[in-house]
């Protein structure tokens, strides 16, 4: 194995610990609560359950982007310089609102959650199996939240999204 191909599969193996991790977190912290915990409605807010179901729809329309079974990726310019996730990451602002398409119904069952946010996994594990370090490097998106971006970084916002709710469902469950 050359040396660009070893840094892509080194790449991809970080990129699936880390959302594999990151969802683990929050189906566990779901598992873990009650369902009338995780049920419980918040006033102008999502219940833990609406939480995880949110992240699971979102999860998987990074998985179709990151495989190409969604459309939306565009070929970057020659001119694209990754920036480093963290550069980006510290650039998102604490509070968004999320697309009306990604918005839960008014009730999510815990265990819908749990079965939504593990089916995410398996879609994301299989997007993992199809990149190519083509892809990953010079395909990408443009969004108002993260600027442009590269494929790999799509798979660092779909964890670090997952990270970010795995804190609000913490707070909404009373954990912190």
């Amino acid at each position: 194995m050359h040396g660009a191909q070893a840094a892509h599969m080194t790449r991809v193996r970080h990129l699936r610990e880390a959302f594999a991790s990151a969802n683990e977190r929050l189906v566990a912290r779901l598992r873990g609560a009650t369902d009338e915990a995780a049920e419980r409605h918040v006033p102008n807010g999502w219940s833990a359950s609406q939480i995880g179901w949110h992240v699971a729809t979102v999860s998987t329309r990074f998985a179709g982007l990151i495989s190409g079974d969604l459309t939306g990726t565009q070929p970057l310019p020659d001119s694209f310089c990754e920036r480093p996730w963290g550069e980006i990451a510290s650039s998102i602002p604490d509070r968004l609102q999320a697309p009306p398409s990604s918005h839960p119904p008014p009730t999510v069952r815990r265990t819908d959650a749990v079965a939504a946010l593990e089916a995410s996994g398996t879609k994301m594990a299989r997007a993992f199996d199809a990149l190519t370090s083509e892809r990953g490097a010079r395909m990408g998106i443009t969004n108002a939240i993260v600027g442009t971006i590269n494929v790999y970084q799509v798979a660092e916002w779909a964890s670090a999204h997952i990270a970010r709710h795995n804190k609000q469902a913490k707070r909404v469950l009373g954990e912190g």
